[in-house]
């Protein structure tokens, strides 16, 4: 699809958008539906139409492998830490109430923490799915 110059134009306009709605749905995952997995996933999204539309030599060079593999266990870390957080502060595990003085604030910031741990997580577990089958059979 190199040779494509509609698809290609087309894509570029259309990424940023993506990635747009991909925060809207973070953000207002608190509020609505939708939230970390849902963001997630349209994050990846955008990556894997970036990869079929300009090849994965360049998604690669935007999302580097090693930075997608090390971004995996960095969601986990963040929501297990968020957790942790909460029975340092003498809370019960994800807890937010000790986060802030009002208690809709403190579970609001908290939920926002966890969302972006799962943001995180799903986002780069899905382009490293999508890598791993795109290699397979090439070397």
């Amino acid at each position: 699809m190199r040779l494509d110059l509609i698809l290609r134009v087309g894509a570029k306009l259309v990424l940023p958008f993506i990635l747009l709605f991909a925060l809207y749905v973070q953000f207002h995952g608190d509020y609505g539906p939708g939230g970390g997995f849902q963001a997630g996933v349209i994050a990846a999204g955008m990556v894997i139409l970036y990869a079929i539309i300009f090849g994965i030599r360049a998604a690669k060079q935007i999302a580097p492998p090693s930075i997608v593999e090390f971004m995996v266990p960095l969601g986990v870390l963040i929501y297990c830490g968020t957790g942790i957080v909460s029975l340092l502060l003498g809370y019960n595990y994800l807890d937010f109430t000790g986060f802030h003085p009002d208690f809709l604030r403190a579970h609001e910031w908290g939920i926002l923490i966890v969302e972006l741990g799962v943001l995180v997580t799903v986002s780069s577990t899905m382009i490293a799915m999508f890598y791993a089958f795109a290699q397979r059979g090439r070397r």
